[in-house]
């Protein structure tokens, strides 16, 4: 919108800013992470841990600026997607990323949610919210991008030497034959966790139609989340553990901060861009992590990635951004739908 003048380019600059402070912190997220597992620290915990930090320190902020957008009665129907955002963004999405940095690196954990848009655009086109016309050139770019990210994806997780991604200090106990197994298992539990993303981000798109609180609702899902986790623990464990004793209190403090508050509120500014710039905006900047990452790994963790993970990092990203210029292309209409409503669910997921 060019009507804003000064005003809509100093926030277009500050947005931008933000979104590259953001990837760059949440790569440096990510390397703690990876320091963390590899000191023993239970997966299960620490996403009680952040989540639980998460909620706790954002729940003031959500009641003094969106209290008023709340609704005066929650449908069972918000509930219910209140519960499967919980379920599939903390406790699936965050349990398969942490599996998978235990068994890959940062950056590869980095560079795998870069299939979101892709695969965002097949789960959206099966559900009637994407445009699909196999005549339509932007359609055909969508889905040929689709595809590179896929083989970007797939070079990603093959090329790779493993023994070249662990150091001796981080892994002692690892071998070379189980190594490449793990490395796989490692991209598998990756993929999934993509594809857990992109079903609780249409969904997420879907509820903020109803509730257009997305400060709040980051805070409750967090607060659910890191209940549903816990009660998942003492199941599986039968009680609550760290996991290592080497994870102290210190490291705990480091959770909290670093994994609820400072991760926490990148997720709120990242939310606040969504509504701004639309989510096309924001996933331009995903390949700012990665590189991030793999700078932060190599020199923190010593952790390398191999030339034929950064071929594949290369189709990935360059799969994304011919998903992003068609998407950027094609502009969505709602006369395809069925209803206002879905049209704006489209709008807040694809535009």
């Amino acid at each position: 919108m060019t009507g804003q003048g000064g005003g809509g380019f100093l926030e277009d600059v500050l947005i931008a800013g933000g979104l590259l402070l953001v990837q760059c912190t949440i790569a440096g997220y990510l390397v703690f992470m990876g320091h963390l597992l590899a000191l023993g620290a239970n997966p299960l915990a620490v996403i009680v841990v952040v989540n639980a930090a998460t909620s706790a320190f954002f729940l003031p902020f959500a009641v003094a600026l969106e209290r008023k957008k709340w609704p005066s009665k929650i449908s069972l129907t918000l509930m219910a997607q209140f519960v499967f955002i919980a379920l599939g963004g903390t406790l699936g999405f965050q349990e398969l990323v942490l599996l998978g940095i235990k068994k890959t690196t940062p950056a590869i954990a980095s560079a795998m949610p870069n299939l979101g848009p892709g695969v965002i655009f097949i789960i959206a086109a099966c559900l009637r919210l994407e445009k699909f016309d196999r005549a339509c050139k932007y359609t055909q770019a969508k889905v040929l991008g689709t595809l590179v990210c896929l083989v970007g994806a797939m070079a990603l997780s093959f090329l790779q030497n493993p023994s070249s991604s662990f150091s001796p200090a981080s892994d002692p106990n690892n071998t070379e034959p189980g190594s490449y197994y793990d490395w796989i298992l490692g991209c598998s539990y990756l993929f999934a966790g993509v594809i857990v993303f992109a079903l609780y981000t249409v969904l997420q798109a879907a509820a903020l139609v109803s509730f257009p609180a997305p400060l709040t609702m980051c805070t409750v899902t967090s607060a659910m989340g890191a209940v549903f986790t816990a009660i998942l623990q003492v199941i599986l464990e039968g009680k609550m553990d760290m996991g290592s004793p080497r994870i102290d209190a210190m490291l705990i403090a480091g959770i909290v901060v670093i994994g609820g508050v400072v991760a926490g509120a990148c997720l709120v500014f990242q939310t606040w861009c969504l509504g701004k710039k639309g989510p096309l905006f924001v996933s331009v900047f995903g390949p700012v992590q990665t590189v991030c990452s793999a700078i932060l790994s190599a020199a923190l963790l010593g952790k390398t990635v191999s030339l034929g993970s950064l071929a594949g990092m290369a189709l990935l990203f360059s799969g994304l951004y011919i998903v992003l210029w068609a998407k950027n292309k094609e502009r969505p209409r709602g006369d395809h739908l069925e209803g206002e409503n879905a049209a704006d669910v489209e709008k807040a997921l694809l535009s």
